[in-house]
């Protein structure tokens, strides 16, 4: 029965944006996907073909949240040796969008053939060829007749790339994404380009560290953001409400037999209902509106589909009753807003509520421990207060952190994207598999490159929502210098873990701390907008 609009808290953006949370639930650490796998020539990365670009679901609890910067453990790594070359490559860098780098690297013939004589001096010591003793130099036309010339061909092509790969790349050391590197000619093309002139040339694509742009400059130093704040986690309000709930859980339900529905009552209803007008669309049922023996409580009156209740007043029991409603505009299911509907309800019980009186009497059965009514209300309103402080500071980090991402220009990253992307759904899979526990069947489809593909393109706007905010939560961070103190990454890493154990869930500690990190990072910044936006809060 979807006829109720109100959650205790709407503050809570669609989106579901990033914040930081201490927590140290295994469930708080992201579920990720693999990185995009390559078609492999021994270790050799190359591009696959568009259809490999998504991959089925692996969920591990110890995945980290994105973050980049050109100083960041995201960038590539090419190590502390390269390997000396004869010559000089010849190497063009062009920029693509989406922050991504193509280099066009050319080999010259001396560099080839420095590494053909090391693949022949190679085979030399490992080839067993009849006629000849192990380790003794054997004629090359011989070796390559035995290992065969294409075999030869491709081990060459492989070694040129694996030797050259380094130097090239030395030009967005620090600025490549790790995982982002590929080589995007052909190795058939490359096979036949040295068979036939001696040198080699190919293209590699790499994504690098998205700039930040701030519009206008600096402008996340003078926020100014209007908080809306939810009028029902109003703590005097919301407290109020659940001494109410608890009182009428005391209370007992009697049969009404001599009148109709009143304010106050419960009645059990069966609710149908068609949709009108004049387009084809009229007569249609509404599946979401259909209930059988649903508990109505006149006393929530105010939270179902408007003019329902008032339609409904002086039913009686065995009595149906007829009315047309309209469903509002800012209606939760989108496609009813707006929507004419006739509703039909039958009246199949109908009880009036018998209460107790609400005094000290009550109150242990209130709140077990209390021996006042203004105990129970005291402590009731201290709960409150402590929810309202949440959702409070919930709704303040998210008008901070959309406010962020609307001063911010970045040409996002395919490999971040789909990075991000797969966290998200992976997040939204295993929270999934939590509440409804999914059989292999179901989890196979659900983690199908299919619909991980369907959620990447439904979701592009929240995904590029959610990497702005983080661009440029750590974006600030670095700005401001802010520090994150080692006792208290070493004590929340030290708790994350601990977590863990308790679940009896694999984790890797390494990663653990790079996502405490972030957390705190990001916490951090968040504070430090606090101190230093103009915030005004609004009752809505």
């Amino acid at each position: 029965m979807e006829l109720f609009t109100s959650n205790f808290s709407s503050t809570i953006l669609n989106h579901s944006p990033w914040r930081p949370s201490l927590s140290s639930s295994p469930s708080s650490i992201s579920a990720s996907f693999s990185k995009t796998p390559l078609l492999q020539c021994n270790n050799l990365r190359f591009l696959p073909p568009p259809f490999h670009l998504l991959h089925p679901l692996q969920i591990s609890p110890t995945s980290r949240r994105f973050s980049a910067s050109p100083s960041s453990p995201s960038s590539v790594d090419l190590g502390p040796n390269i390997d000396k070359l004869p010559a000089d490559l010849e190497i063009s860098e062009t920029q693509e969008p989406n922050s991504r780098v193509r280099l066009s690297v050319g080999v010259p013939p001396a560099v080839c053939e420095d590494c053909h004589s090391r693949v022949i001096a190679e085979f030399m010591k490992q080839a067993k060829i009849p006629g000849f003793r192990p380790g003794k130099k054997v004629p090359e036309s011989i070796l390559v007749s035995y290992v065969g010339k294409n075999h030869v061909q491709k081990a060459v092509v492989e070694s040129i790339l694996k030797r050259t790969l380094p130097h090239a790349m030395s030009s967005v050391a620090g600025r490549a994404l790790k995982d982002s590197v590929r080589i995007a000619s052909k190795f058939s093309e490359l096979e036949h380009t040295f068979s036939s002139q001696g040198s080699l040339r190919y293209d590699i694509i790499v994504d690098v560290a998205p700039e930040v742009r701030w519009v206008p400059e600096n402008g996340y130093k003078n926020l100014k953001v209007v908080v809306e704040i939810d009028s029902e986690i109003d703590a005097q309000k919301t407290s109020e409400q659940e001494l109410k709930r608890r009182h009428k859980s005391l209370g007992t339900l009697r049969i009404v037999t001599d009148r109709g529905l009143q304010i106050g009552d419960v009645a059990v209803i069966d609710i149908s209902a068609i949709t009108i007008g004049q387009d084809e669309s009229s007569g249609q049922k509404i599946p979401s509106a259909e209930s059988k023996g649903y508990r109505f409580d006149t006393e929530d009156g105010d939270k179902i589909l408007p003019g329902f209740l008032d339609s409904l007043i002086g039913i009686q029991r065995g009595e149906t009753k007829s009315f047309p409603l309209v469903f509002p505009e800012s209606w939760k299911q989108e496609d009813l807003r707006g929507v004419h509907a006739q509703f039909t309800v039958e009246c199949k019980e109908l009880f009036y509520r018998e209460l107790p009186q609400l005094d000290d009497s009550l109150a242990d059965k209130l709140l077990p421990g209390s021996t006042t009514l203004e105990q129970v209300k005291e402590a009731l309103l201290q709960r409150c207060l402590e929810v309202e402080q949440t959702a409070r500071d919930q709704a303040t980090d998210n008008a901070l952190l959309d406010q962020l991402c609307k001063m911010v220009e970045v040409d996002i990253p395919q490999s971040i994207f789909e990075e991000q992307g797969r966290q998200l759904y992976g997040a939204k899979l295993l929270q999934i598999q939590t509440n409804m526990k999914l059989n292999e069947q179901q989890l196979a489809t659900l983690s199908s490159p299919k619909a991980v593909k369907e959620y990447l393109e439904n979701q592009k706007d929240n995904i590029t929502h959610v990497i702005k905010q983080n661009l440029a939560v750590g974006d600030i961070f670095k700005r401001e210098n802010l520090q994150v103190a080692t006792e208290e990454l070493m004590k929340e890493v030290e708790n994350s873990i601990a977590e863990f154990k308790r679940s009896s869930q694999e984790y890797d500690e390494d990663r653990v701390q790079e996502q405490v990190q972030d957390i705190l990072e990001g916490a951090k910044v968040l504070e430090w907008l606090r101190e230093h936006a103009e915030i005004e809060y609004i009752t809505r």
